[in-house]
């Protein structure tokens, strides 16, 4: 038997092509996607920084209140303190937008942004609400693997408005480094061969997994970079840190098996699509939905999934968001009935413009059995007529301009 148990001649298997998809000071640019009037401006967005107030952190800073000394997790009074708030001197270019935490928004931003990595990659392990890794080897090889990367980014930033930054590696925790080499709205490429190189000069505290406590013990032992860690003896960090000590020597090497994984089944699978500029014509908007049910209805198939609510997500200009779902008396797998509802819920839009449409079926249950039936709940829907079908006009529908709070599922 060959190295690695493969059979004399046998093909080496293809290095994994992996992407860490970092959305960057996410939460300033989605305040940004509502009022654009804010883009190179500084911004904070945080708590307690209204009159009366005194306790407050910083939840996240753009880059322009960085270089005041504003950070994430910052008391708010020290970032008032090196950046002041903009409302009595508009004009004054020491100071900042200061906005409040709107998670919701946030949230509601995210689904867009992991709807594109969903359709982009086979497999994607959502981290957070602004990062997650895609395992695209199926989808594209190390010859071409950087244009793949750059087409992750300009979808990102076409259809959803904000940017991101991306590293690709073979393994998840070099990627993770790369995309944080060159922030904001970066791109880092770092093929096979060239991954130790890579990872030799960057500061120890920034291998993936070494927190500032452990960075400390690392620099009191002389190690400063990756390079000098994965120069080390790895018995003595053994000794030292336990089996941990070996798995920060292993990523130093630019060595991660771990396989990226799904964190548990989805709540709600969900497909749409942005138009060039708003649309009148309500059958182009039909037909989009239709495209997008169809596309739904095959990925809740492909992962065993059944559905039991089936809504829209209608964009209006400027940018008003608008949702509308329906509730069945029974979780299915039925894709001629999931684009039925999606057309129905869309007649209440005939004759506005639209500037994107989308299509989502949520509360999911997965089986491997056979694929459920309408027909199967036919009596009880027959009894239970209202109760069956229920319409969410939403005191949840948004105004992106206005930071209201909504009630969000996915979309």
């Amino acid at each position: 038997m060959a190295e690695g148990g493969r059979l004399p001649g046998a093909p080496a298997p293809a290095e994994r092509v992996v992407l860490h998809v970092d959305m960057d000071c996410f939460y300033a640019s989605c305040e940004r996607l509502r009022d654009p009037s804010l883009r190179g401006e500084p911004v904070v967005v945080g708590m307690g920084y209204e009159d009366g107030e005194t306790i407050g952190a910083v939840a996240t800073a753009s880059y322009e209140a960085r270089e005041y000394g504003v950070e994430s997790a910052q008391a708010i009074s020290t970032a008032l303190d090196r950046l002041p708030r903009r409302r009595d001197d508009p004009d004054d270019p020491e100071s900042a937008h200061y906005r409040p935490v709107d998670i919701d928004y946030y949230a509601e931003v995210s689904a867009d942004v992991k709807a594109i990595l969903h359709e982009l990659a086979d497999t994607v392990r959502e981290v957070s609400i602004d990062e997650a890794y895609l395992d695209v080897t199926e989808r594209t090889d190390w010859s071409v693997a950087e244009g793949f990367a750059r087409h992750v980014k300009q979808r990102i930033e076409r259809e959803v408005g904000v940017p991101a930054s991306v590293g690709v590696a073979p393994n998840m925790s070099t990627a993770k480094i790369a995309s944080d080499h060159d922030k904001p709205d970066g791109l880092v490429v770092v093929p096979p061969a060239e991954v130790r190189s890579f990872l030799a000069p960057i500061d120890v505290g920034d291998v993936h997994g070494v927190g500032p406590v452990r960075a400390r013990e690392l620099r009191e032992l002389g190690i400063e970079t990756a390079g000098d860690l994965a120069d080390s003896d790895p018995y003595e960090l053994v000794e030292r840190f336990g089996e941990r000590g070996r798995e920060l020597h292993d990523r130093a090497l630019g060595r991660d098996d771990r396989p990226v994984e799904p964190r548990g089944d989805p709540k709600s699978l969900s497909r749409e699509s942005a138009f060039d500029g708003a649309v009148d014509d309500h059958e182009r908007v039909r037909e989009q939905a239709a495209t997008l049910a169809e596309a739904v209805a095959e990925r809740a198939t492909r992962r065993n999934a059944l559905y039991r609510t089936i809504g829209v997500k209608v964009v209006t200009p400027p940018y008003d968001v608008h949702t509308r779902e329906r509730s069945l008396p029974g979780p299915v797998d039925e894709p001629d009935l999931l684009r039925d509802v999606a057309d129905e819920l869309l007649g209440e839009f005939d004759g506005e413009s639209v500037r994107k449409v989308g299509v989502r079926v949520s509360n999911l249950s997965f089986t491997a059995d056979d694929q459920a039936k309408l027909g199967g709940f036919g009596d009880e829907s027959e009894r239970d007529g209202d109760r069956g079908e229920r319409d969410v006009p939403l005191s949840r529908d948004r105004d992106r301009r206005g930071g209201g709070q909504a009630s969000l599922g996915d979309f």
